[in-house]
């Protein structure tokens, strides 16, 4: 794996954001994803060690595409230059959660995991009514010395503790939160030697899996809004 061919190809293309450039350079998107889709089997793999639900799935169907949705938008740049893909039991949809991995140049790349989809009312409810419930099982996962020297949980948030909780739980903050998730931030320089982001990531997804096994059981029973 070269993952310096995903750099150079998501630098030129945040340079020259436009469709004439990008369908001009379909061969050097060509070889980037396919380092990317190398990378991607390759963490499916070593994922499977410790959490075998991941090992079916292809690369490919687990990639985000590089289109923006502009309308709505001051930027009315057509791409976004980041190699994005989600891990999970059921590939790349938001639930159940996985394991998160974004490619994008200058110092902006990140492994994530748990849930990043706040617009899903019934998936927040869900998992406040199960902090609600178990707050002692998520602050020995969230106080754990591993977990506290690699990640803090973030997400989008209300000011109070919505009506129908506890205002004094001892986890009130998080029953705030609309999103639950994780993000720890990968230099360009990191990604030089695929095989020791390759170790590292696999390291850091592993310490991630007991914070997505507690989102996933708040989520049991949870189906993705039909259109």
């Amino acid at each position: 794996m070269n993952l310096s061919t995903i750099l150079q190809y998501l630098t030129d293309l945040s340079e020259n954001n436009d469709r004439e450039w990008y369908h001009a350079h379909k061969p050097e998107y060509r070889a980037a994803n396919e380092e990317f889709e190398a990378l991607i089997q390759a963490l499916i793999f070593r994922i499977g060690d410790f959490d075998p639900s991941v090992l079916h799935n292809a690369p490919q169907s687990l990639t985000f595409k590089l289109n923006r949705d502009t309308r709505f938008s001051h930027d009315k740049s057509p791409y976004n230059p980041a190699f994005r893909a989600h891990i999970s039991s059921m590939g790349k949809l938001p639930v159940p959660v996985g394991y998160y991995l974004m490619i994008k140049p200058g110092d902006k790349s990140f492994l994530g995991g748990g849930l990043f989809a706040d617009m899903f009312k019934d998936a927040t409810a869900m998992v406040r009514d199960y902090i609600s419930a178990n707050g002692a099982q998520w602050e020995q996962i969230i106080d754990a010395p591993d977990f506290k020297e690699h990640f803090t949980v973030q997400g989008t948030s209300l000011k109070n503790v919505p009506a129908g909780y506890d205002k004094e739980h001892p986890q009130a903050e998080y029953l705030k939160y609309k999103s639950w998730y994780l993000e720890y931030p990968v230099k360009d320089a990191e990604l030089e030697n695929a095989e020791q982001f390759l170790d590292r990531a696999v390291e850091l997804f592993r310490l991630m899996k007991p914070f997505n096994d507690y989102l996933n059981k708040a989520l049991t029973g949870f189906q993705m809004p039909t259109r």
